[in-house]
Parts: C-alpha cells; structure tokens; sequence
C-alpha cells in the first residue's frame, strides 16, 4: 500500500499518512493499535482498517514520529510499513500469509479429522487418547501458534482479544487432557473418569483458521482494486521542450506544460488539447464504450486511452488534482469503512474473554471455600469445564460459515457476494442507482437498423463497397458496421482515392462513382438528395438516441445505418420487480440527454441524468444518503468505482472491469439485472443465518456458563461434567454449522 500524504489545515503543522500494517488477525486487533497509537503524545487521530490492514495517522511530526509509531506497533506483536522498500514488498508479503495461513489450516483440517472422529466414535480403541495427543500437538502448537504469540503479547499490554480465547481454551483443554493421558489415576483413584478434550482443541484451531482463511481472501479482494486503480496511471510522459520531445516520469508535470500524446498512450493528467485530433476512449471516466473524438480546444482526463492518431495538450490539473486521482484517493477511503457483523463479534469477544476468566477464577475458588472434603477436585473441575464450555468455536464459526454457505448458494445462482457489510444491509435498500452502459444496456455499440434505400439488383455490390471502405477507416462505429457485414459474408473490392474527413466521415471511388459514409454534415456539403421519406425515417431513428451513418454516392442516399448500445432483454423487467417492492430507481449516465432520455423511457425510469462525471456519480449517491436513504449502486465501469464504493451496497456486472468487481460488495456474474432482486433476497437471507448463528452461539454460553460453574449443585446436587460440557460445545458449533447449511435448502 502506498504512503499518502496529506497536510491537514485545521491543526497547524500536522499530517496524515497512511500506512499499511501487518499481523493483525481480528477486527479487536484493529482496535489494540488503534488504542495504542491514539495513546501517543503527538497523534491526533488514529483509524485502522482490519479489512485493509492499514491505518490513517494524523499526527504532529516535531513531537512523534513514523519510526516510533513502528516501535511502538511492534511492541503488541503487530507491524507497521513505513519504508518504500516495506510498501513495495507487501504485495509479495500478502501472497505469502495467505499461502501460510491456507496451509495451516489445510493440515489443520486434516489432523483434527481423525481427532473428532476417535473422540466421538471410537473412544475405546486400544491407546486412542495416545494417537488424538499425538495428533492435536502440532494442529496446537504449530498451526495455531500465532494465537498463542498474539495472546502473549496482548497480556503483556493488558489486553485480550479472540486470540486470547481461543489460547485461553485451547491450551486449558489440551493440558488437561495431557494430564489425564499420562496420569488417569489421579481420577480414577477418586472415582471419576478421566475424560479428554483433544477434539476441543483441534476443532477450534481448525475452524478459526478457515474463518482466517475466509478474511484474509477478501482483504486481498479489496486491496486489489487500489492497485488496478493506480495501475491506470500513465507512468512516463512525452513533453515538448523548446519543440523537442522529452520523455520524463509524470512526477516532473507542472500546469501549463506541453505534453505530446502519442496513438495508444495513456492520457497522463487532466488538460486541453491544443493541436492535432484523435479519438480518445473514455470508458474509464464516462463508462461509454464508443470513443470520443478530440480535436483543438476539447477536454482530456487522466487514465483515458489515446486511439490511432497524435495530438498535444496543455496540462490543467496534475497531481492529486486529476478526476482519476480524485476516484482512486474516493475508493481507498471507503475501504477504510469497517465490517459490522464481524466486528460487533470481536467486540463482544473481547468482553467475553476477561468475563470468563474471571468466572472461572470465581468458580474456582467459591469451590475452595465451600466444597468440603473434595475442594480441590471440585474447583478444578468447575474451572475447567467452564473454560471449556466457553469454548469460541460456535462464535467463531457463527459469520463465516454463514458467508460460506450464502456465497456457495450466490455462486450458483450466478451472484458473488463479498462482504459482510452488504449483508447487513441489502435487504434494506430502498434506493438503487443504476449505470446506462454495461448495466441497463449491452455495453457496446451494435447495428440495430440497416436501412436500404436501393434497388435489390446493386445490393450485393454496395455492401463489398461500403464494407471496403470501413476496412479503411479509423471510426470506432466503424466496427459495428464491419461486424454486421461480415456476418453476411460480404466480400471486399478494390477502392481508390479513400479519404477520411475530420468530423464527418470518410469518402472514396470506385468504379467512377464516389461514396460518401459519415454524418448528415458530410452529406450536405456534397449536395447528396435525402428524400422528404428518408428523413421522416432518420428522424424516428434519432429520436431513439441512435447514431446515425449513412452511406451514399454524390446523387442519393443508398443505405441508413442506425448504430446503438442494445438495451439488456431483462433490463425492464427486472426495474420493474424492484420499484413493485417500493424501491426508487435512478438512471445515471455519461451519455447526452436524448440517449439516457430514450433509455430511461424504455426501461420504465422516471428519475434520471445524462452526462454525468464519476465526481457527479458519487455526489448523488451522498446526496441520497443525507435523505437517509439506503443506496445500491449497480455498474460495471472504471468511471462507477468511485460511486460504487461510496454506495451501502456496491453491485457490480461480472461482465465489466476488474477494478468495479473488486470494489463492488456484490457481484452480478451474468450481469443480468433480474439477479439483483435475488441477491438482495439472498443477502437477507444470509444476514439473518449470521443473527440465528451468534444467538445460539450466545446461548448455549449464557445457560452453560452458569451450569458449569455450579450454579445447581446447592439446589440439585448437580455439577456438570467436562465431557458434557464438550458435548455442550460441539453442539453449538454443530447447530450453528448446520444452520448455515440448512441456506442451500431455501429457495431465494
């Protein structure tokens, strides 16, 4: 993750950078640096993303600086990224702790199989306790090691998080087993079973680290999108001195300087053209699949993409001043925002954990002072059990295994969904916004209307002439043409004295005819005949916001080409199905008035806007926010990352760009818009698995806790046994797992 820097201009001298940080495994380890770094003399604020490993200081360097933010993160076992050389490598860093914690749990897995399956159904086999120890040693102690290295270094800072519980129970189920392997008759001489929990602790270990596994693969989703982001900035540029080109890093652009754009090139800043012309494409920033032509005097932006010719701008914005930079600095911001179902569990996890340790120190020793003859017996007993019982198995599997099966049955049905934010809330939307190109529509320019005003006999020979001359010209809609005609099998001929006129289209001779294709301007200015018909028939055309092409000789009209973005077959349907369940739906779009006008009326929209920027984009969505408005943004565009990541739930069409898909929070595989109905559904559905999940998670604590401590015995003489209280805890954990997969079952 790369440093940014900010002055902040409300505290003289301050700043804010943002770094990335390492080794943190659960949203409570966000607030343990948090806490620290606000602790701090000299730091203004502190926010830490658990989703993106990063944080954003605002701190006063004449007192604190970086390095002893570093010193200071690593004192709790965690690491901060201050150095270039750190920031460059953390992408490898990345890969490898994901490799390593898919490892840890793959043998994990593995080893605490047999454990679960010995402990549960075959008990009695000859020195079974021996091979369930010989087993759960390593899954303990070598593939959980991080949660006891984590636990040591929160004790030492007095602080607990789940790393804590799971040590905490782990280790107590683990070494009393130990004991009762190697010294059962310390039990037995007292007329009590010794009973082993093996199973409790590889089957917790196992399961956190799928949880860890889960997280870890969608940081890395998410961090991804920062780097195609920045990955759309041009690196070098060609600028003009004294009349030379000089090729320079992008770092040297000031305002006003000349830079040469060169076919292919990525626009590097935001600026005006001065000379020369070209067609530009500007998906990135409009998200519309035809490209723009540019000549003297016409706008750029950064991150667009420069066709077949050359041109020279001046730079206007440079820097962090670009609309590209203004999107990328947008979308990393709202990273920033954190999960609110996990997070309330690490939350509560962290309560938890010092409340039970203290019940059970309790338990302990109102057991010393009142259990008579067998005190000790007892006390030990009650202490363990609770500690068991409280086991954070059912906790920890509570949200992912939810996300599991909800993702599963998404998948599917064609309907990935990544975050446990949407989960929360997409069955609350009640406002969803909606990208024209790729979203309503195909996402590319296609032939809809290919009129023929000839006679059938000189059909054959005006598509060879007309296919032949789009082979030579450099239009984008020259594509749509080609692609129609080559369909049909046209052959090519031979054309002379081919032209291409800037702004109209293109002419050329064959036979001792010329042809004109191009606009109605091209056409006026060579006196070509429109009858009173045609045009009555190119009117209706237009008024549909269709391109229209035309191709003629110097005496008539020969053929209308009406070239569109073709609306989705399911489009209508599917804004139907979401304003019957009350929710409001907008049309935002880069294309002109007439095309989002035409678009909106098809597809059943009353609220729309047309030529809108990504800036403009985000400021609706806001703006439907302050009405309390719980918003979806639907696209599929570079230009809808900024709105997407702003928006409560983010929905992206699998058929778009990389960077929309990984910033979005759902994502629509088929880009079929009748999946967005029912991944709201399924998004509920999946929430209220995770709410069904944690309540039973919480339960079975809330009841068992109690009973393990003894809270009976007065009454009934009652005191449960660690095994049943191990019977208690895979039961939460196999209620919880089998609620989650009970989701497959439902119909969405």
């Amino acid at each position: 993750m790369a440093k940014i820097i900010n002055i902040n201009k409300s505290i003289i001298g301050s700043q804010k950078e943002t770094f990335a940080v390492e080794g943190m495994s659960c949203a409570s380890c966000a607030v343990s640096v948090e806490s620290m770094l606000k602790a701090q003399n000299g730091v203004i604020s502190a926010n830490v993303n658990y989703a993106t490993s990063s944080v954003i200081v605002e701190y006063q360097p004449s007192i604190i600086t970086p390095k002893e933010f570093k010193a200071i993160i690593q004192s709790i076992g965690y690491d901060l990224l201050i150095d270039e050389s750190e920031v460059e490598n953390e992408g490898e860093k990345q890969k490898t702790l994901y490799q390593q914690i898919k490892r840890n749990a793959k043998w994990a897995v593995s080893l605490s199989l047999p454990v679960f399956l010995i402990s549960m159904f075959f008990m009695d086999i000859p020195f079974g306790n021996w091979i369930m120890l010989a087993l759960t040693t390593p899954v303990v102690f070598w593939f959980g090691r991080t949660f006891f290295i984590h636990a040591f270094k929160q004790a030492k800072h007095g602080k607990a998080n789940m790393d804590t519980l799971v040590a905490l129970s782990t280790s107590i189920a683990y070494f009393f087993s130990l004991f009762n392997t190697i010294y059962p008759e310390f039990w037995h001489s007292r007329g009590l079973h010794a009973h082993v929990y093996f199973e409790a602790s590889a089957v917790v270990i196992s399961f956190i680290l799928i949880g860890k596994l889960l997280e870890e693969r969608a940081k890395s989703n998410a961090s991804s999108a920062i780097k195609k982001l920045f990955g759309l900035q041009a690196k070098t540029v060609t600028k003009m001195i004294d009349g030379e080109q000089v090729e320079l890093p992008i770092s040297s652009v000031k305002i006003d300087d000349i830079l040469l754009i060169k076919p292919g090139d990525k626009i590097p800043v935001d600026g005006e053209v001065t000379s020369g012309n070209s067609f530009v494409d500007e998906s990135t920033i409009t998200g519309e699949p035809m490209a723009v032509e540019k000549s003297t005097g016409d706008k750029v932006f950064a991150g667009t993409i420069n066709q077949k010719g050359s041109f020279q701008i001046i730079a206007r914005k440079v820097g962090g001043d670009t609309i590209l930079s203004q999107i990328i600095e947008v979308v990393r911001n709202s990273l920033m925002t954190k999960p609110p179902v996990q997070k309330l569990v690490d939350k509560i996890a962290g309560i938890f954990v010092p409340v039970v340790i203290g019940i059970s120190i309790i338990s302990f020793f109102v057991w010393i002072l009142f259990g008579g003859d067998n005190a000790v017996n007892l006390a030990l007993l009650s202490m363990v059990t609770v500690l068991v019982i409280a086991c954070p198995c059912a906790l920890g599997l509570a949200t992912p295994t939810a996300i599991m099966v909800g993702m599963g049955k998404g998948a599917d049905m064609g309907i990935l969904i990544k975050d446990s934010d949407a989960l929360e809330l997409a069955n609350k939307i009640n406002a969803v916004v909606l990208d024209k190109t790729g979203t309503i529509t195909e996402g590319k320019p296609v032939v809809t209307d290919f009129l023929w005003h000839c006679d059938n006999q000189d059909l054959i020979k005006y598509k060879e002439i007309l296919q032949s001359m789009e082979l030579l010209s450099e239009h984008p809609l020259a594509e749509a043409v080609l692609y129609k005609l080559h369909k049909e099998e046209v052959a090519n001929v031979q054309i002379q004295d081919f032209v291409s006129i800037t702004g109209r289209g293109i002419k050329a001779t064959y036979g001792n005819n010329v042809y004109l294709v191009g606009n109605h301007k091209l056409l006026a200015e060579n006196n070509t005949n429109i009858t009173n018909e045609d045009a009555d028939i190119i009117g209706l055309l237009q008024k549909e916001a269709k391109t229209i092409v035309h191709f003629a000789d110097e005496n008539k009209l020969i053929a209308t080409i009406a070239i569109a973005d073709k609306i989705k077959d399911s489009s209508a349907k599917a804004i139907g199905i979401l304003k019957s369940q009350g929710i409001e739906v907008y049309l935002l779009t880069g294309d002109n008035d007439l095309t989002a006008q035409a678009v909106a009326y098809k597809v059943g929209i009353t609220n729309f806007q047309s030529e809108v920027l990504p800036a403009d984009k985000a400021n609706f969505i806001q703006e439907l926010q302050k009405r309390k408005k719980i918003v979806a943004m639907v696209g599929d565009g570079i230009n809808d990352s900024q709105a997407l990541a702003l928006a409560d739930v983010g929905i992206a069409m699998g058929k778009g760009s990389d960077i929309a898909m990984d910033v979005a929070k759902i994502t629509i595989m088929s880009s079929d818009l009748l999946l967005i109905p029912k991944a709201i559904k399924l998004s509920a559905l999946t929430l209220r698995t995770i709410k069904q999940n944690l309540f039973w998670a919480f339960i079975y604590n809330l009841i068992g806790i109690p009973i393990a401590a003894g809270i009976l015995y007065p009454f009934t003489g009652f005191l449960l046994n660690p095994m049943i209280a191990g019977a208690a805890m895979a039961l939460s954990s196999f209620s919880v797992v089998s609620n989650s997969i009970r989701m497959r079952n439902v119909k969405v």
